[in-house]
Order: structure tokens, then C-alpha cells, then sequence
């Protein structure tokens, strides 16, 4: 019995050594969150999400992480293993294209093809027979790690984000432990084939929105807590201020309605225990270590967000417990009506446009 006991006491000191001093998947910089004020003011906690559509997905299908509707009403959904479903007004479902990939961000360009950007494949184009096209796959000889979300403007202009350069999908909390600033927001002229880099050391680049006048583009910065607008027109293009900051939670998605209203999506609100390993590096790489069951993770939530063009909230909307609605990473608005994505739930979430 000894024998045993100081054989398992070893392995846990050998474990202890190896936390604190073997080698981490990541190089992490200190840095200091600025305090959340949590969900106070506008940000207040209600039941906003309480009265939605949940249209749950086939067996085996999830993470319809963005959606999309086209001209004949019908539901887009990048799913986990890189199919894309399509679900019919009459709730018909059926696989729409595979990329083979992890299809994330989703919209319609003017010819009716499908742009996606793929954390694994880069940008593509799926034209109506599910046909798949790469657009691009790099950047000024960077290549992406993880094509995240995009937008597209009228004049055919595809925004996208590559969240990381260095972290692929599923390793998505690395990146924001390590906090380097891996992403970049691009630009893709369908014209030219050619692939711009706008702006690039943002923390987590994540969702893409074109304003209504089309002279400023918003990019969400995940591992800030805030969304960066970049200025496409007028005397401040080519240059990039912070839009909104020092959100509640992660923010995910973007999108605008394109008559003067951004949707946010927030997955998972802010978490006390990484905003306080964020300034020590040291404690960073051994959360970086531990099984991915043991690393931080979102917690079940519902949260959307609703802001003008200038950055005043016009609301908030919750679901406090996370049932049905969790795990928000996409909020799009077709008419009256908005359709929530998620990167887990196998449901796609629709309601009518909250706003009074």
C-alpha cells in the first residue's frame, strides 16, 4: 500500500513540476482588463430572449455558428463538421454544400452566391447548385489560421476577419490567453481577386458589419472586449478608432441591419477568473496546459446586444439561463425578424426584432 501511495504522490509531484515549468503551447503577455462593470445600466439582466422560435436541427447536426437567409426565405447554416444545411419555409431540411472545413461566417453576395468563411478552408463561394469556390486563403504572404466572419458591401467588396494567424478553431482560448494580437481585418475585391490587409495585431478578430453608408466597417475584438470601427470614407479612411468598449461579455458576431441599427452577439459574459490570470503570464501558460475540459469556458447564457451607428446601446437582451438560448455568436436581421446562431447549440434561434 506505501508503495502505491508514494508511487501516485510522485506522479502528481511530477505533474505539479510539469505545470509550473514544462513547456506551454503558448507565449503570453500580461495585460490588464479594464474592470467589467458587469450587467448594469442598459446592460441590465431581463427575459429579452424569453418569447423565441427555436427550430432544432437534424440528429448529429450543431454549431450553425452563423446564418443566412436568401431571397426565397430559406435558412442557411454552417454546422461543425463543414456541412452547410438548408432548411426550407416549410422546415424541410436538407445539406446545402460541404466545405470539409468548419464553415463560420455566412452572406449573400449580389449574384446570390453564398460567401463563407471557413476557419479551415479560407474565403469561399458557394454558388446555388453548392458548388464550391476558394477566393482566398492569404494575405500579403500570411496565411489565414482561422477565416472567421465577413460582410460584403454594395459595391461587392467582401469584409472579412481571420481571427488568428497563429491558432486554428478549436484552439481558440489560446489565443486569447496568450493575448499577442494574431488578427487582422482584410478586404477582398472579387474585381481584382486581389486580398488587402486593413488592419492587422487585433486580439481575436472576430465579427465583420459594414455601416449603412458603407463608410466605416466594424471588426469585433474578442480578447478586448470591444469592437473597432475602421474608416472605409471621408477624412479619417485608413484609419481606426474604438467603436465601443469594455463590453459585459465576449462579443462575437456582428451584423447591421443596414438602416442604422448593429446586432452584437455575445456568447458567454465576462470571466472573473481569466480577467484576473490576464496580467500573469505565468499562471496564463498553466491554464493553457490543463486538459481543455479544465480550461476556462463559456457558461450557459443567452445575450444580445443592440447599438445605433454612433455606439449608444439601444438595448439588451437576455437569457439569463441559458434555455433555449445559449452560446450566441451571430444575430441577423431579415425584415422583422432576427435569427440567432450559435457555435454549439444544435438549433438555430428566430424572434421578432426586439426593438420598440
Amino acid at each position: 500500500m506505501k508503495k502505491i501511495l508514494f508511487g501516485i504522490m510522485g506522479l502528481l509531484l511530477l505533474g505539479m513540476l510539469w505545470l509550473a515549468f514544462g513547456p506551454a503551447p503558448i507565449d503570453p503577455v500580461a495585460y490588464n482588463p479594464p474592470v467589467s462593470e458587469g450587467f448594469v445600466g442598459g446592460y441590465t439582466q431581463n427575459a429579452g430572449l424569453s418569447n423565441v422560435e427555436v427550430i432544432a436541427l437534424g440528429d448529429g447536426m450543431y454549431g450553425p455558428e452563423d446564418v443566412a437567409v436568401d431571397s426565397a426565405g430559406r435558412i442557411y447554416g454552417g454546422l461543425h463538421d463543414g456541412r452547410i444545411i438548408r432548411i426550407s419555409p416549410d422546415g424541410v431540411q436538407e445539406v446545402f454544400a460541404d466545405t470539409k472545413g468548419r464553415p463560420l461566417g455566412l452572406h449573400f453576395d449580389a449574384l446570390g452566391n453564398l460567401i463563407v468563411a471557413d476557419s479551415w478552408k479560407g474565403l469561399l463561394s458557394v454558388n446555388t447548385a453548392g458548388e464550391i469556390t476558394v477566393l482566398a486563403t492569404q494575405s500579403e504572404g500570411l496565411p489565414f489560421a482561422f477565416t472567421d466572419d465577413l460582410d460584403i458591401a454594395s459595391d461587392g467588396k467582401i469584409y472579412f476577419s481571420d481571427a488568428s494567424s497563429k491558432y486554428t478553431q478549436p484552439d481558440y482560448v489560446l489565443d486569447l490567453l496568450e493575448a499577442r494580437g494574431h488578427g487582422r481585418l482584410l478586404v477582398f475585391d472579387p474585381g481584382t481577386g486581389e486580398t488587402k490587409t486593413l488592419l492587422d495585431n487585433l486580439y481575436f478578430a472576430n465579427g465583420i458589419a459594414v455601416s449603412r453608408g458603407e463608410d466605416f466597417v466594424l471588426v469585433n475584438e474578442t480578447g478586448r472586449y470591444r469592437i473597432t470601427r475602421y474608416w472605409l470614407k471621408g477624412d479619417k479612411a485608413g484609419t481606426s478608432d474604438i467603436f465601443v468598449d469594455n463590453l459585459p461579455g465576449f462579443p462575437d458576431g456582428v451584423s447591421s441591419n443596414r438602416n442604422g441599427v448593429f446586432w452584437v452577439a455575445m456568447p458567454t459574459p465576462r470571466s472573473e477568473d481569466v480577467d484576473k490570470a490576464h496580467p500573469n503570464p505565468f499562471m496564463k501558460k498553466i491554464l493553457s496546459k490543463l486538459p481543455k475540459f479544465m480550461q476556462p469556458a463559456a457558461v450557459k447564457y443567452g445575450l444580445v446586444l443592440a447599438f445605433d451607428e454612433s455606439g449608444n446601446l439601444l438595448g439588451s437582451y437576455h437569457d439569463i439561463d441559458g434555455a433555449p438560448t445559449y452560446m450566441v455568436t451571430s444575430v441577423e436581421q431579415v425584415g422583422d425578424t432576427i435569427y440567432l446562431g450559435s457555435l454549439e447549440a444544435p438549433q438555430i434561434v428566430r424572434m421578432k426584432v426586439p426593438l420598440k
